[in-house]
């Protein structure tokens, strides 16, 4: 299935989609969670330290009977803790039970502490060690990737955001800085006009194009983002969901398709501050109800 690989400004080629562990808690659910998706054929998976779920995501790993290089392993810095990032990438990697990752993200430009072009600078002694074959950030806007670019002798492989179409306008500044500069984008909640916000504006073209292809609505979104060149970082406890967000790699967009999308998203984006409690809360070890009017998730 084409989900073609997308070569990163560090020379290695990414997964263009990734099964992402953050919903999964720990314990053997997790564990069987992420060895389904590696039988299904997923060869990308995406944890994080604020996850908890490191470990399990290793056992699987081991208990799959895959070889290291058949999986591309991303992890991130997210502060757990309060550790720093030399301690923590070998925390990971201890967790993992793997020599090295693929990708290692900066969580969120708030745990930049002091500033970026220091934590930065550790990330690229991450890089150095061999402890990661290429690293970048999440969350990022445009201003963050400035700032960090200004100093960097490395320049970030990715950046990881919220990224569906219900935010697109908004976030387009980030995907237009990042292609200006060779940071490829991956998308976290795509499924979000699906799943949490129904009955929306979305709904009309996704369901035409969706009938018109003979595809779902979901993959019809994993679609538009891989027209808009960035990769997929999805979940879901269901195999038969997962076989089909891997079969959306052969759905390929009109650009009139793409068009119909953007409009609607743009038109539903007012509707897009909704309450929850923040997932990045744990990150910055505060508890926080915030309402999400901008792109404050942490996945």
């Amino acid at each position: 299935m084409p989900w073609d690989p997308i070569r990163l400004n560090s020379g290695y080629y990414i997964p263009s989609i990734a099964f992402g562990t953050w919903t999964l808690g720990n314990g053997q659910g997790s564990i069987d969670q992420v060895e389904q998706a590696l039988d299904t054929g997923f060869n990308h998976i995406d944890t994080a330290q604020v996850y908890r779920n490191e470990s399990e995501t290793g056992t699987a790993l081991r208990e799959s009977g895959l070889s290291r290089s058949d999986v591309f392993v991303t992890t991130k810095y997210s502060g757990l803790n309060g550790l720093d990032i030399p301690i923590s990438i070998q925390n990971s990697l201890s967790n993992l039970g793997v020599e090295y990752v693929d990708l290692y993200l900066i969580h969120h430009p708030r745990l930049a502490v002091p500033d970026i072009p220091t934590v930065w600078a550790q990330m690229e002694k991450v890089r150095e060690a061999g402890l990661a074959k290429s690293i970048g950030v999440s969350n990022f806007d445009a201003k963050d990737l400035a700032v960090l670019l200004a100093s960097a002798k490395v320049k970030p492989a990715v950046n990881q955001i919220l990224l569906h179409p219900y935010v697109y306008s908004r976030q387009r500044p980030i995907l237009e800085y990042a292609a200006a500069n060779g940071i490829v984008i991956e998308a976290y909640s795509t499924l979000t006009p699906i799943t949490n916000m129904p009955d929306g504006p979305l709904d009309k073209p996704l369901n035409e194009i969706a009938t018109k292809l003979g595809a779902t609505t979901d993959q019809v979104l994993f679609a538009w983002v891989k027209a808009k060149g960035a990769v997929v970082v999805t979940t879901s406890s269901k195999k038969s969901r997962l076989e089909g967000y891997l079969a959306a790699g052969d759905i390929v967009l009109s650009e009139e398709d793409v068009t119909a999308i953007d409009a609607a998203g743009e038109l539903g984006e007012e509707g897009t501050c909704v309450r929850r409690k923040w997932v990045g809360a744990a990150v910055l070890g505060v508890g926080v109800s915030a309402s999400l009017c901008r792109y404050l998730d942490v996945l």
